[in-house]
């Protein structure tokens, strides 16, 4: 049986780091656009909404490191799968595929990375946008109480070594089908045979999958918070999309997502989590929307790290 795949995309192992390659799926022409997908999926998660947009972009979609057939370097500290680590490939990966600036998007944990790739890459980053996600910091805020039950998965892949790799490697088709079946509001949405590639992706990547997860309860933390400190905040246009789940958890999303972006558009979904996958339409009219804005060039005048690190690049490319 033939793997499923993006119709039309071509596929490639990149370098992006040392021995680091990430596979990529790459259709289109015009302008870049990159999509990062999330758990527990690869880049089979952008089919319906990378096909769209290959009518007039080119489209870039990765397997994250640690997912998919991307590589999984072995964890050897916090930093192997901190999402500024993450975010440092998709900006390698686009340089290497000859773009030095490109539109972002990102669901779920490629939201995370995307955001960062924001902060940290703000020269780079022309617009962004975050499916179904809090930045990590407020998100790790948002949870309290019996509420936080819904993210289990996130205490358990956030304990040292060991045991959380062992108890889930040892149901490792029930535990990532557990997401698929609970998190999606149209079950249909992903049929069976890209359920099967996503449950064998992850069957193979459990120790680069809880890593990833590890990083999110530490240094990913880390560098929220001190950015935040220093008034660090997105410069480029910003759609952030999430279902309606605010409330229950006892927080205003948009208004957190608010403190982080000047240029923000945030609107819900009448879909389950899976987006990309459940309502394609909303998706594209909403990322096609997003880079029918005017992107703002860096401003120099920014607060901390990245103002700073805007003000040069635009030094060096002859922007201001």
């Amino acid at each position: 049986m033939n793997r499923p795949a993006v119709p039309g995309f071509t596929h490639h192992r990149v370098p992006v780091a040392e021995d680091v390659a990430l596979h990529v799926a790459v259709g289109g022409t015009g302008s870049p656009v990159v999509l990062l997908h999330g758990f527990p999926q690869t880049h089979l998660m952008w089919r319906h909404v990378a096909a769209d947009l290959a009518a007039d972009h080119t489209v870039i979609c990765p397997d994250l490191r640690g997912y998919g057939d991307s590589d999984k370097p072995r964890e050897t500290g916090p930093d192997t799968y901190s999402k500024r680590t993450m975010a440092r490939d998709v900006v390698a990966l686009a340089r290497a595929l000859g773009h030095e600036r490109f539109a972002l998007a990102g669901h779920d944990r490629g939201a995370h990375v995307a955001f960062r790739a924001g902060l940290d890459h703000p020269a780079v980053i022309t617009h962004l946008a975050c499916l179904d996600i809090l930045p990590t910091l407020d998100m790790w805020e948002a949870l309290h109480g019996a509420s936080a039950a819904v993210g289990f998965h996130l205490y358990l892949m956030a304990q040292p070594p060991g045991l959380p790799e062992r108890m889930i490697e040892a149901s490792a088709d029930a535990f990532f089908a557990h997401f698929l079946d609970v998190w999606a509001k149209d079950p249909g949405a992903v049929p069976a045979g890209v359920r099967a590639a996503y449950l064998a992706a992850c069957r193979n990547a459990v120790p680069s999958i809880v890593a990833d997860y590890r990083a999110s309860a530490g240094i990913d933390v880390e560098h929220d918070r001190a950015d935040r400190a220093a008034g660090n905040r997105l410069t480029m246009p910003v759609t952030v999309l999430q279902q309606d789940w605010g409330a229950a958890l006892g927080h205003e999303a948009a208004a957190l997502w608010g403190a982080w972006a000047a240029d923000l558009r945030h609107s819900t979904v009448d879909c389950g989590h899976f987006m990309a996958e459940e309502a394609p339409g909303d998706v594209i009219a909403a990322l096609r929307e997003l880079l029918a804005r005017q992107g703002r060039r860096p401003d120099p005048a920014g607060p901390g790290s990245g103002g700073r690190r805007a003000a040069r690049t635009a030094r060096r490319c002859g922007w201001s």
